[in-house]
């Protein structure tokens, strides 16, 4: 059945992409996850004791899902089926389990099934699992790049595990690619490349964590290398910039090696656009383009403006930088990154104010130095007949029932009674705010006395 893909073939291992060819085969190769695959997690345990479960692998692209799985099989001696949720349907899975029937009564072989983007499976063909998931037919290893919980259904979720894979760090993927130049059996270790610490520095942040793309890019700048250079017996060919340039096919504005000019230039555009400067903000934000930088990363940051430096003062502004990023999702580079630069200008020309970042500041330093207080008891749920009688919401004044849906009572613990964190500032619609809270703490502390 040519819909799947049995990860224990070695053969035309000479076609395949450096990728695929220097994939770990062991838990002892496997890079990163240090959380996950240990000394003494979860699933070391359960390849040591063979008890392997049904688990869904959350994680960015080329962290190790599709690896992970394999390694599991192999060294569980269990039967490795490859299913793709793109390309396959529910007259598929029916397939999938007949073999599955069929490994377990002719070789007594339990089968993995690796469900890769699983997410993409619709309510019916997740549901044809369920059954034969809950009977331990299979063991079903999904992977996706999205949350679990919003993709798939809560049936299949309850019998699942949800595993989370981290971004694999800057140092997981250079010993990734140095693995790669020096393995003579799987990788590029008898074409003598090297690599300067600059070459190797940018293409390692260019890789944004993913192991897949890191190699795809040594391999294709590596193939140009070659080709351009005549090598001597025994002399070493260097991986250049303008090598890397060709196989990534932009312009590379490098960050220095250490990564300094990264973090100076992300800087830059915040505090551009904090000081209220659109025409730097686009400079700024068009020079990490060019340079490759990942337009989601840009995003992120935005985002964090919107709230940090913007809050309340523009409560619209936070919208702006989060549909920029859905925008940019949905439709790409290069006609994405006007959403950027369109939520760059808004985002710089906005009126500014810190006091959400600032309260919140506050806000975090009472709760380490006063602990979890308690909840007073008139704002405590009370479903059950037993809390009442504890007199969990007794006294509560629904607000609603109140001339303007204000009324005084008290909402903090006893201990902090009176405490504010949030100072609004005289900007924007945060003016509004603060006319209405000095109203209300008006009330309050004409309210506190009386009862005093």
């Amino acid at each position: 059945m040519d819909i799947f893909e049995y990860g224990a073939r070695e053969t035309g291992n000479e076609s395949k992409p450096l990728a695929e060819k220097m994939r770990p085969r062991s838990m002892d190769e496997f890079t990163g996850q240090e959380h996950v695959v240990g000394s003494g997690t979860l699933i070391r345990h359960a390849i040591e004791k063979d008890q392997v479960f049904s688990m869904i692998l959350w994680g960015p692209p080329g962290c190790g899902k599709t690896t992970l799985a394999r390694i599991i099989a192999r060294e569980t001696s269990s039967h490795y089926l490859h299913f793709s949720a793109v390309l396959s349907g529910v007259k598929e899975i029916r397939a999938v389990i007949e073999e599955a029937k069929n490994q377990l009564k002719l070789f007594r072989k339990r089968t993995i099934l690796f469900v890769d983007e699983i997410h993409r499976f619709n309510k019916a063909q997740q549901d044809a699992f369920l059954h034969h998931v809950e009977s331990g037919l299979i063991t079903l290893i999904g992977a996706t790049t999205e949350n679990p919980s919003f993709e798939v259904i809560p049936p299949l979720l309850s019998r699942c595990r949800v595993i989370t894979l981290k971004i694999l760090s800057d140092d997981d993927i250079a010993g990734i690619i140095e693995a790669a130049l020096k393995d003579k059996e799987r990788g590029l270790g008898n074409l003598n490349l090297e690599l300067s610490g600059e070459v190797l520095s940018h293409l390692v942040r260019i890789s944004d964590g993913d192991a897949r793309m890191a190699l795809n890019s040594l391999e294709v700048a590596a193939g140009i290398a070659t080709g351009n250079k005549k090598q001597g017996y025994g002399e070493a060919v260097s991986i250049t910039l303008e090598d890397l340039e060709k196989a990534l096919q932009k312009k590379a504005l490098l960050y220095d090696k250490s990564g300094e000019e990264h973090y100076n230039i992300i800087s830059a555009l915040h505090k551009s656009m904090r000081g209220s400067d659109p025409d730097a903000a686009l400079y700024w934000l068009a020079r990490m383009l060019a340079a490759g930088e990942d337009p989601l990363y840009i995003a992120r940051r935005m985002v964090r403006f919107a709230s940090e430096d913007i809050g309340n003062a523009d409560p619209y502004a936070l919208s702006v930088a989060l549909d920029a990023m859905e925008a940019f999702k949905f439709i790409g580079q290069p006609e994405g990154e006007l959403a950027l630069a369109q939520a760059a200008v808004y985002l710089a020309t906005a009126p500014k104010s810190n006091s959400i970042y600032t309260a919140y500041g506050r806000v975090k330093e009472a709760v380490r130095k006063e602990g979890a207080l308690p909840v007073p008891l008139h704002i405590r749920n009370a479903p059950t007949a037993l809390m009442k009688e504890l007199g969990y919401g007794k006294d509560y004044k629904y607000a609603h029932d109140y001339k303007e849906e204000y009324v005084f009572q008290e909402y903090l613990p006893d201990k902090l009674e009176g405490r504010h964190f949030y100072f609004p500032a005289e900007k924007g619609y945060e003016k509004t705010i603060k006319e209405r809270l000095e109203k209300w703490r008006k009330i309050k502390e004409e309210k506190r006395k009386e009862s005093k």
